[in-house]
């Protein structure tokens, strides 16, 4: 497939992914309300920030207007227990000064660009450096760390958000004005689907993701390592030392990051494997089986034993981003007062490559004026 057609692939309708999140197994309907809006902070320059909560077929959403982030999602277990399931802070602050992108919408680029550095049409873009040598999750003021326009919605029988945000030409380094739409829906089944769309007035490149950390047991349970997880991925794009790809898409094959059958996430971190040790764990990108598609295909599976929860993905996007929580270290403590460490929780974002703009053999990010970005996942729950 060439680099323009793999674009255009993504120009389908996302709306396609609702009988995904229709067909997929849910936990029964409970009925949904109408959003509901709540002042969770106040940053230093004097802006509002917002709490958006979202209630539908017995799963609760709470999304802040700062970051697009994901404060808490809240899914029951086999018994009917409800409990939040992703990684956050209880106030504002400790978003602001030292969130490890919890919840967070990012962009412009998912994950790493190396040396903050690509060319584009002959010209070269230098892009603040945030991890190392290296760009991260859109620099140090991602869209993860902007303030976005929500607007809720209710119809037919789904309720939802919609946050936009216009990113000027040069913001971060990257070239084009971007006009940025994401909606976040629950459905009456109560599965949670994102919806990107995007258009620029100049080339640019995009990647747009979610980084919510996920832990089934319950925040603030403690390790995940016997989450199993089942992953629709055959290769995976190995890395160097600072975790930029080498441009490989190696074998999954008798290596720690096989989870073609269902296999705990802490036995295979816990695997003698050069790339383990480069990531203090997993933090690799998973080349899905199906590659791009017009609408959400299935990814993966995640179960929580202990609990019966389960969480399958959906996706149109190429690649899957797994982070088993590598870098968590106590420090943190999170929204029920309990400290994060490593491998409390795990990343689980649908993607293009990282460092894509620098590796010509990856499918292609740059977006053009005329064309449009789309992108669909899906995030489907139940318990058994």
């Amino acid at each position: 497939m060439t680099r323009t057609s793999r674009r255009t692939v993504l120009a389908a309708t996302a709306a396609a992914g609702l009988a995904v999140a229709a067909g997929a197994p849910a936990h029964a309907a409970t009925g949904g309300r109408a959003p509901s809006k709540e002042l969770f902070g106040t940053l230093d320059d004097g802006t509002k920030v917002y709490r958006w909560t979202l209630v539908n077929g017995g799963t609760r959403l709470k999304v802040l207007s700062y970051g697009g982030i994901v404060q808490s999602l809240e899914i029951p277990d086999r018994r009917g227990r409800t409990a939040n399931v992703s990684l956050g802070f209880a106030g504002l602050p400790d978003y602001v000064a030292k969130s490890p992108y919890f919840g967070g919408l990012i962009g412009r680029y998912g994950n790493r660009i190396a040396q903050g550095r690509f060319t584009l049409d002959g010209a070269t873009h230098q892009l603040p450096v945030n991890d190392g040598p290296h760009s991260l999750h859109g620099g140090d003021r991602g869209f993860d760390k902007r303030v976005w326009d929500i607007e809720p919605f209710t119809a037919r029988g789904e309720v939802g958000l919609v946050l936009t945000r216009t990113s000027p030409d040069g913001e971060a380094g990257y070239p084009g004005t971007l006009a940025v739409r994401v909606v976040y829906t629950l459905t009456a089944r109560g599965a949670w689907r994102i919806d990107y769309t995007a258009t620029t007035d100049r080339a640019t490149v995009l990647n747009l993701t979610s980084h919510t950390y996920f832990n089934l047991a319950g925040e603030g349970s403690g390790s995940a390592d016997a989450h199993l997880l089942e992953l629709a991925a055959s290769r995976y794009t190995p890395v160097g030392a600072t975790l930029i790809p080498t441009g490989e898409l190696a074998r999954v094959a008798r290596t720690p990051f096989d989870f073609r059958r269902p296999r705990a996430v802490g036995e295979a971190v816990r695997t003698p494997h050069e790339q383990i040790g480069h990531g203090q764990g997993i933090d690799h990108n998973y080349v899905l089986d199906r590659g791009i598609t017009a609408r959400p295909e299935y990814a993966l599976t995640v179960t929580d034993p202990g609990s019966g929860r389960v969480m399958k993905m959906y996706t149109t996007e190429p690649g899957m981003q797994v982070y088993t929580g590598n870098f968590l270290d106590g420090t943190l403590t999170g929204t029920s007062g309990r400290v994060y460490r490593q491998g409390d929780a795990f990343c689980l974002e649908s993607q293009h490559f990282p460092d894509s703009p620098n590796q010509p053999s990856f499918p292609s990010t740059v977006l053009r004026p005329g064309a449009t970005y789309r992108s669909t996942t899906v995030h489907a729950f139940s318990a058994r």
